[in-house]
């Protein structure tokens, strides 16, 4: 035992020697590593160009991002063919060095191509028009509000666009409106009281000359709104009615809110109808607003409202039936005693879209799986 310690202390008392560096050597190694930083650089680049051209040629084909991305990403085989081509010593990069020039190549490929592919280098795409009637269909003496929100990735030429409504009568507008916040707003208040179809046509143009127009149709008409039942309510005094009857309403265009307004001698109640499955608007005399043994008037009014998504601004129009209906209430004590139905308003939507940015997410996934893939063989080969 004693001369085992002896040996191990013999041992242990050794200098340690450090190893002779080779300078040479080392600077032959960095030379090797920033040539080939240099080499994938400049592939991407030229990668980045031919990708531009094919991302030029495909813009008609829903394919064209897909076809790019996977030219890109399968170009990078290419780097170790050159590496070998230019004489670079592979052992002296080995597999980390690898790693990094796959990871140079597809990043400054990304950027180089995101650039070209973006104003000012470039741009294929008109301008967005998101257009909205409020409503579509109205009743006379009401008036349609017009509602576009217009972006563009370049800009809008002169921030303005033309709008023009016709009718089988005529050219009856034929402006051009300044944009504001991306919106633009016209209120057309038909006062020569036109009925029947009339066309709305909103033009605008971005600075690289790409043109876009949007088109809409919308209807003046009598019928917008009415009360087929009960029947006969038109006239005065009207049918008598009572907590076991419903009242219909029928409205054609597409609308979010309908109420109706009743009045008597000294009494006055705004109440929301809902829709039901036969796509009329129904009411009862047992909701809470109406009252027993009176002579009603009922007028309603519908109401449109809207939000672009990502947008909190709240743009409505209201239609106004013109004509105006009665009623006469029994003496039921069921009359007026339930609570009025809630109803469900547009809300504005916030929706985060995809772009570029998924792309990097592709990338980076790639990346972190080459890493894990690269410390999982170091930790085998130790």
């Amino acid at each position: 035992m004693a001369k085992r310690r002896e040996q191990k202390d013999e041992t242990e008392s050794k200098d340690f020697k450090v190893p002779k560096f080779d300078r040479e050597k080392f600077i032959s190694k960095e030379k090797e590593k920033i040539k080939t930083t240099f080499i994938a650089f400049g592939f991407a680049v030229v990668i980045a160009l031919i990708s531009y051209g094919f991302w030029i040629l495909l813009k008609d084909s829903p394919f064209q991002w897909m076809l790019v991305v996977l030219f890109g990403i399968f170009s990078a085989s290419w780097i170790q063919y050159l590496y070998k081509q230019l004489n670079i010593d592979m052992e002296i990069i080995g597999k980390k060095g690898l790693f990094t020039s796959f990871a140079i190549y597809l990043f400054t490929w990304l950027f180089i191509l995101i650039v070209l592919v973006n104003p000012p280098f470039y741009d294929a795409e008109p301008p967005k028009i998101d257009m909205i009637t409020l409503p579509e269909m109205q009743e006379p003496g009401g008036s349609v509000k017009f509602v576009a929100r217009i972006t563009d990735n370049a800009g809008i030429q002169n921030n303005q666009a033309h709008i023009k409504i016709t009718h089988d009568t005529g050219t009856l507008l034929d402006e051009t409106l300044s944009i504001k916040d991306n919106i633009i707003q016209y209120e057309f208040e038909n006062s020569d009281n036109l009925m029947g179809s009339f066309h709305c046509t909103i033009t605008t143009e971005d600075v690289s000359g790409q043109q876009r127009i949007k088109h809409t149709n919308f209807t003046y008409s009598e019928d917008t709104i009415k009360m087929p039942s009960p029947s006969g309510v038109t006239t005065s005094p009207g049918p008598t009615i009572t907590y076991v009857d419903e009242l219909a309403i029928d409205v054609k265009p597409d609308v979010d809110l309908v109420m109706y307004t009743i009045t008597a001698d000294d009494y006055s109640a705004t109440i929301n109808a809902t829709k039901s499955a036969d796509e009329f608007y129904r009411t009862s005399p047992r909701i809470d607003g109406w009252v027993k043994n009176e002579n009603i008037t009922i007028s309603i009014t519908a109401k449109c409202i809207h939000y672009f998504p990502n947008d909190g601004r709240a743009f409505n129009n209201t239609i106004q039936d013109n004509s105006t209906y009665y009623v006469v209430t029994s003496d039921a004590a069921e009359i007026g005693v339930e609570d009025p139905p809630s109803v469900s308003l547009p809300q504005p939507t916030f929706v985060e879209v995809p772009g570029f940015e998924l792309l990097v997410f592709l990338i980076s996934i790639i990346g972190v799986l080459f890493i894990i893939k690269y410390k999982k063989s170091g930790k085998k080969n130790k």
